[in-house]
Protein backbone atom coordinates (compact mmCIF):
# COMPACT_ATOMS: atom_id res chain seq x y z
CA UNK A 1 0.00 0.00 0.00
CA UNK A 2 1.44 3.57 -1.24
CA UNK A 3 1.04 6.67 0.63
CA UNK A 4 0.50 9.81 -0.94
CA UNK A 5 1.70 13.17 0.25
CA UNK A 6 0.10 16.45 -0.66
CA UNK A 7 2.05 19.33 0.22
CA UNK A 8 -0.37 22.74 0.94
CA UNK A 9 1.25 25.74 2.41
CA UNK A 10 -0.15 26.48 5.92
CA UNK A 11 -2.66 29.78 5.86
CA UNK A 12 -4.00 29.89 2.02
CA UNK A 13 -6.42 27.20 2.21
CA UNK A 14 -5.45 25.78 -1.21
CA UNK A 15 -6.88 22.44 -2.49
CA UNK A 16 -4.63 19.43 -2.47
CA UNK A 17 -2.70 18.96 -5.36
CA UNK A 18 -3.71 22.61 -6.57
CA UNK A 19 -0.69 25.52 -7.19
CA UNK A 20 -0.63 28.60 -5.08
CA UNK A 21 -1.49 31.75 -6.95
CA UNK A 22 1.86 33.35 -6.17
CA UNK A 23 3.67 30.54 -7.56
CA UNK A 24 2.23 30.38 -10.94
CA UNK A 25 3.96 31.55 -13.96
CA UNK A 26 2.93 34.80 -15.11
CA UNK A 27 0.44 34.99 -18.24
CA UNK A 28 2.09 35.24 -21.47
CA UNK A 29 0.80 38.44 -23.20
CA UNK A 30 -0.56 37.87 -26.81
CA UNK A 31 1.42 39.25 -29.99
CA UNK A 32 -0.53 42.27 -31.10
CA UNK A 33 -1.67 41.33 -34.37
CA UNK A 34 -0.95 44.68 -36.12
CA UNK A 35 2.54 45.33 -34.76
CA UNK A 36 4.41 48.39 -36.51
CA UNK A 37 6.23 45.80 -38.10
CA UNK A 38 3.47 43.34 -39.39
CA UNK A 39 1.74 46.41 -40.73
CA UNK A 40 4.45 47.41 -42.86
CA UNK A 41 4.90 44.09 -44.40
CA UNK A 42 1.20 44.27 -45.02
CA UNK A 43 1.66 47.33 -46.98
CA UNK A 44 4.44 46.11 -48.56
CA UNK A 45 2.33 42.91 -49.75
CA UNK A 46 -0.43 45.46 -50.73
CA UNK A 47 1.79 47.22 -53.16
CA UNK A 48 3.26 44.49 -54.92
CA UNK A 49 0.36 42.33 -55.52
CA UNK A 50 -2.62 44.71 -55.71
CA UNK A 51 -0.63 45.50 -59.63
CA UNK A 52 -0.62 42.43 -60.84
CA UNK A 53 -4.22 41.30 -58.89
CA UNK A 54 -5.53 44.24 -61.12
CA UNK A 55 -4.32 43.00 -63.99
CA UNK A 56 -5.48 39.76 -63.79
CA UNK A 57 -8.58 40.41 -62.58
CA UNK A 58 -9.38 43.21 -65.67
CA UNK A 59 -7.77 40.91 -68.41
CA UNK A 60 -8.47 37.76 -67.65
CA UNK A 61 -11.54 37.59 -64.86
CA UNK A 62 -13.67 40.31 -66.00
CA UNK A 63 -13.39 39.32 -69.87
CA UNK A 64 -13.97 35.23 -68.41
CA UNK A 65 -17.23 36.50 -66.53
CA UNK A 66 -18.75 38.75 -69.63
CA UNK A 67 -17.94 36.07 -71.86
CA UNK A 68 -20.08 33.72 -69.66
CA UNK A 69 -22.63 36.58 -69.98
CA UNK A 70 -22.43 36.64 -73.76
CA UNK A 71 -23.39 32.97 -74.20
CA UNK A 72 -26.76 33.42 -72.77
CA UNK A 73 -27.42 36.00 -75.70
CA UNK A 74 -28.32 36.00 -79.14
CA UNK A 75 -26.23 39.03 -80.39
CA UNK A 76 -24.85 39.32 -83.81
CA UNK A 77 -21.52 40.84 -83.73
CA UNK A 78 -21.83 44.61 -84.71
CA UNK A 79 -25.45 45.40 -83.29
CA UNK A 80 -26.61 46.87 -80.63
CA UNK A 81 -29.50 45.20 -79.14
CA UNK A 82 -29.19 41.35 -78.23
CA UNK A 83 -31.75 39.06 -77.01
CA UNK A 84 -31.63 36.74 -73.53
CA UNK A 85 -32.02 32.74 -74.56
CA UNK A 86 -30.42 31.53 -71.63
CA UNK A 87 -28.55 28.20 -72.66
CA UNK A 88 -30.00 27.54 -76.14
CA UNK A 89 -26.77 28.81 -77.49
CA UNK A 90 -25.18 25.64 -75.89
CA UNK A 91 -28.07 23.46 -76.62
CA UNK A 92 -27.58 24.79 -80.43
CA UNK A 93 -24.21 24.10 -80.41
CA UNK A 94 -24.49 20.42 -79.28
CA UNK A 95 -27.31 19.46 -80.66
CA UNK A 96 -25.84 20.27 -84.55
CA UNK A 97 -23.75 17.97 -86.47
CA UNK A 98 -21.00 20.64 -86.40
CA UNK A 99 -20.40 19.56 -82.54
CA UNK A 100 -19.16 16.15 -83.04
CA UNK A 101 -16.77 17.25 -85.65
CA UNK A 102 -15.53 20.00 -83.96
CA UNK A 103 -15.25 18.01 -80.99
CA UNK A 104 -13.36 15.01 -82.51
CA UNK A 105 -11.33 17.40 -84.16
CA UNK A 106 -9.97 18.81 -80.82
CA UNK A 107 -9.43 15.65 -79.19
CA UNK A 108 -7.56 13.66 -81.89
CA UNK A 109 -5.41 17.11 -82.47
CA UNK A 110 -4.35 17.22 -78.75
CA UNK A 111 -4.09 13.84 -78.42
CA UNK A 112 -1.66 13.61 -81.61
CA UNK A 113 0.16 16.87 -81.09
CA UNK A 114 1.00 16.31 -77.02
CA UNK A 115 1.47 12.58 -77.65
CA UNK A 116 3.98 13.40 -80.69
CA UNK A 117 5.74 16.18 -78.89
CA UNK A 118 7.00 14.41 -76.03
CA UNK A 119 7.44 11.28 -76.99
CA UNK A 120 9.92 12.50 -80.08
CA UNK A 121 11.08 15.30 -77.48
CA UNK A 122 12.11 12.42 -74.94
CA UNK A 123 14.25 11.26 -77.95
CA UNK A 124 15.64 14.08 -78.78
CA UNK A 125 16.36 14.98 -75.18
CA UNK A 126 18.38 11.62 -75.19
CA UNK A 127 20.67 12.17 -78.01
CA UNK A 128 21.57 15.93 -76.64
CA UNK A 129 22.41 14.29 -73.20
CA UNK A 130 25.60 13.51 -74.79
CA UNK A 131 29.23 15.16 -74.54
CA UNK A 132 30.12 15.20 -77.72
CA UNK A 133 31.11 18.32 -80.05
CA UNK A 134 28.08 20.41 -81.26
CA UNK A 135 25.67 19.70 -78.87
CA UNK A 136 25.28 23.21 -77.71
CA UNK A 137 24.35 24.40 -81.20
CA UNK A 138 22.19 21.43 -81.66
CA UNK A 139 20.20 22.29 -78.60
CA UNK A 140 19.64 25.55 -79.88
CA UNK A 141 18.67 24.50 -83.31
CA UNK A 142 16.01 22.07 -82.06
CA UNK A 143 14.79 24.97 -79.46
CA UNK A 144 14.50 27.80 -82.06
CA UNK A 145 11.50 26.85 -83.87
CA UNK A 146 9.37 27.34 -80.55
CA UNK A 147 10.45 30.94 -80.12
CA UNK A 148 9.31 31.98 -83.57
CA UNK A 149 6.37 33.63 -84.73
CA UNK A 150 3.53 31.01 -85.17
CA UNK A 151 2.52 32.86 -88.73
CA UNK A 152 5.73 32.86 -89.65
CA UNK A 153 6.30 29.54 -89.38
CA UNK A 154 2.67 28.35 -90.86
CA UNK A 155 3.79 30.46 -94.08
CA UNK A 156 6.67 28.66 -94.46
CA UNK A 157 5.16 25.27 -94.29
CA UNK A 158 2.40 26.66 -96.30
CA UNK A 159 4.60 26.66 -99.00
CA UNK A 160 6.61 23.36 -98.45
CA UNK A 161 3.32 21.44 -98.22
CA UNK A 162 1.76 23.52 -101.40
CA UNK A 163 0.39 20.81 -103.71
CA UNK A 164 0.94 22.92 -106.78
CA UNK A 165 4.45 24.79 -106.17
CA UNK A 166 5.95 23.82 -102.91
CA UNK A 167 9.02 21.96 -102.35
CA UNK A 168 7.97 18.47 -101.21
CA UNK A 169 5.89 18.95 -104.25
CA UNK A 170 8.89 19.17 -106.60
CA UNK A 171 10.66 16.45 -104.38
CA UNK A 172 7.60 13.94 -104.87
CA UNK A 173 7.77 15.37 -108.79
CA UNK A 174 11.67 14.76 -109.43
CA UNK A 175 10.42 10.62 -107.61
CA UNK A 176 7.92 10.21 -110.05
CA UNK A 177 5.06 10.90 -107.31
CA UNK A 178 2.22 13.69 -107.66
CA UNK A 179 1.62 15.43 -104.48
CA UNK A 180 -1.08 14.90 -101.91
CA UNK A 181 -3.74 17.91 -101.75
CA UNK A 182 -2.79 18.81 -98.22
CA UNK A 183 -4.70 22.05 -98.13
CA UNK A 184 -7.92 20.51 -99.98
CA UNK A 185 -8.05 17.42 -98.36
CA UNK A 186 -9.89 17.67 -94.87
CA UNK A 187 -8.10 14.56 -93.35
CA UNK A 188 -4.40 15.85 -94.75
CA UNK A 189 -5.00 19.42 -93.70
CA UNK A 190 -5.40 18.04 -90.30
CA UNK A 191 -2.66 15.85 -90.65
CA UNK A 192 -0.51 18.65 -92.40
CA UNK A 193 -0.99 20.91 -88.86
CA UNK A 194 -0.20 18.24 -86.57
CA UNK A 195 3.10 17.94 -88.16
CA UNK A 196 3.91 21.14 -88.47
CA UNK A 197 2.36 22.23 -84.84
CA UNK A 198 4.73 19.16 -83.36
CA UNK A 199 8.20 20.35 -85.12
CA UNK A 200 7.50 23.75 -83.77
CA UNK A 201 6.83 22.31 -80.07
CA UNK A 202 9.37 19.29 -80.05
CA UNK A 203 12.14 21.95 -79.07
CA UNK A 204 10.31 22.99 -76.09
CA UNK A 205 9.59 18.99 -74.69
CA UNK A 206 13.23 18.27 -75.23
CA UNK A 207 15.00 20.92 -73.60
CA UNK A 208 12.61 20.60 -70.23
CA UNK A 209 13.55 16.57 -70.94
CA UNK A 210 16.77 17.59 -71.10
CA UNK A 211 17.13 19.06 -67.76
CA UNK A 212 15.24 16.62 -66.21
CA UNK A 213 18.03 14.13 -67.67
CA UNK A 214 20.71 16.42 -66.09
CA UNK A 215 19.22 16.34 -62.61
CA UNK A 216 18.73 12.24 -62.23
CA UNK A 217 21.01 10.96 -59.40
CA UNK A 218 24.20 9.73 -60.90
CA UNK A 219 24.81 7.10 -58.08
CA UNK A 220 21.53 5.67 -59.26
CA UNK A 221 22.17 5.18 -62.38
CA UNK A 222 25.95 4.33 -62.20
CA UNK A 223 25.02 1.39 -59.18
CA UNK A 224 22.07 -0.07 -61.37
CA UNK A 225 24.98 -0.78 -64.07
CA UNK A 226 26.65 -2.29 -61.47
CA UNK A 227 24.28 -4.33 -61.01
CA UNK A 228 24.09 -5.83 -65.10
CA UNK A 229 21.27 -3.72 -65.73
CA UNK A 230 21.85 -2.66 -69.37
CA UNK A 231 20.58 1.00 -71.33
CA UNK A 232 17.06 0.11 -71.84
CA UNK A 233 16.17 -1.47 -68.32
CA UNK A 234 18.28 1.34 -66.87
CA UNK A 235 16.00 4.17 -68.92
CA UNK A 236 12.30 2.04 -68.44
CA UNK A 237 12.63 1.07 -64.78
CA UNK A 238 15.20 4.06 -63.34
CA UNK A 239 15.30 7.29 -65.90
CA UNK A 240 11.36 7.20 -66.75
CA UNK A 241 10.06 6.81 -62.87
CA UNK A 242 12.35 9.41 -61.99
CA UNK A 243 11.36 11.90 -64.97
CA UNK A 244 7.49 11.80 -63.83
CA UNK A 245 7.31 15.03 -62.57
CA UNK A 246 8.81 16.72 -65.37
CA UNK A 247 6.06 14.09 -67.70
CA UNK A 248 3.61 15.61 -65.42
CA UNK A 249 4.58 19.43 -65.55
CA UNK A 250 4.59 18.98 -69.55
CA UNK A 251 1.64 16.95 -69.66
CA UNK A 252 -0.80 20.40 -68.25
CA UNK A 253 1.60 22.62 -70.52
CA UNK A 254 1.07 21.16 -73.30
CA UNK A 255 -2.18 19.74 -73.69
CA UNK A 256 -3.33 23.60 -72.15
CA UNK A 257 -1.49 24.91 -75.23
CA UNK A 258 -2.69 22.44 -77.59
CA UNK A 259 -6.07 23.48 -76.88
CA UNK A 260 -6.25 26.89 -77.35
CA UNK A 261 -3.54 26.53 -80.97
CA UNK A 262 -4.70 29.49 -82.97
CA UNK A 263 -2.17 30.84 -84.96
CA UNK A 264 -1.11 27.87 -87.20
CA UNK A 265 -4.59 26.77 -88.07
CA UNK A 266 -5.25 30.29 -88.95
CA UNK A 267 -3.05 30.89 -91.54
CA UNK A 268 -2.05 26.78 -93.03
CA UNK A 269 -6.29 26.56 -93.44
CA UNK A 270 -8.26 30.20 -93.49
CA UNK A 271 -11.35 28.08 -93.76
CA UNK A 272 -10.90 25.88 -91.28
CA UNK A 273 -11.19 22.57 -93.92
CA UNK A 274 -11.08 19.52 -91.61
CA UNK A 275 -8.82 21.76 -88.88
CA UNK A 276 -11.86 23.55 -87.01
CA UNK A 277 -10.79 22.61 -82.70
CA UNK A 278 -13.19 24.53 -80.71
CA UNK A 279 -11.28 27.78 -80.40
CA UNK A 280 -10.93 27.99 -84.19
CA UNK A 281 -14.83 27.24 -84.43
CA UNK A 282 -15.03 29.98 -81.90
CA UNK A 283 -13.47 32.20 -84.14
CA UNK A 284 -15.03 31.61 -87.46
CA UNK A 285 -18.49 32.09 -85.87
CA UNK A 286 -17.79 35.30 -84.13
CA UNK A 287 -15.45 37.08 -86.92
CA UNK A 288 -16.34 35.03 -89.88
CA UNK A 289 -19.49 34.75 -92.03
CA UNK A 290 -22.09 34.59 -89.60
CA UNK A 291 -21.18 36.96 -86.68
CA UNK A 292 -22.76 34.78 -83.97
CA UNK A 293 -21.54 36.41 -81.05
CA UNK A 294 -23.24 34.90 -78.48
CA UNK A 295 -22.66 31.39 -80.44
CA UNK A 296 -19.34 31.91 -80.28
CA UNK A 297 -19.17 32.66 -76.57
CA UNK A 298 -20.93 29.67 -76.04
CA UNK A 299 -18.44 27.80 -77.55
CA UNK A 300 -15.56 29.34 -75.72
CA UNK A 301 -16.84 28.65 -72.60
CA UNK A 302 -17.36 25.10 -73.17
CA UNK A 303 -13.46 25.38 -74.11
CA UNK A 304 -13.15 26.84 -70.52
CA UNK A 305 -15.15 24.08 -68.69
CA UNK A 306 -12.98 21.35 -70.94
CA UNK A 307 -9.83 22.99 -69.68
CA UNK A 308 -10.85 23.52 -66.17
CA UNK A 309 -12.02 19.90 -65.84
CA UNK A 310 -9.05 18.28 -67.57
CA UNK A 311 -6.44 20.56 -65.55
CA UNK A 312 -8.39 19.13 -62.35
CA UNK A 313 -8.27 15.46 -63.49
CA UNK A 314 -4.79 15.88 -63.66
CA UNK A 315 -4.05 17.41 -60.57
CA UNK A 316 -6.43 14.73 -58.52
CA UNK A 317 -4.76 11.78 -60.35
CA UNK A 318 -2.32 11.72 -62.32
CA UNK A 319 -0.48 13.42 -60.01
CA UNK A 320 -0.54 10.28 -57.80
CA UNK A 321 1.49 8.30 -59.48
CA UNK A 322 4.49 11.48 -60.01
CA UNK A 323 7.32 10.10 -57.97
CA UNK A 324 9.29 12.65 -56.65
CA UNK A 325 11.45 11.56 -53.80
Amino acid sequence: MTTRLVYRRAGTGAAPGTVPPELRPAPVRAAKRWSGRSRKDFLVFLAMALPNLALIATFTYWPLINNIYYSTLDWTLGSASATVVGLQNYVTFFASEDASKVLGTTAVFTVVTVGGSMVLGLLVALALNSNVRGTTFARSAVFAPYVLSGVGVGLVWLFIFDPGYGVLAWILRGLGQQSPQWINDPQLSLAMVIIVYVWKNLGYCAVVYLAGLQSLPRDVMEAAALDGANSIRRFFNISVPLLSPTTFFLLITTMLSSLQAFDLIRIMTPLGNGTSTLIYEAYLQAFGAYNRAGYSAAISVTLFAILLVITVLQLRFVERKVHYS
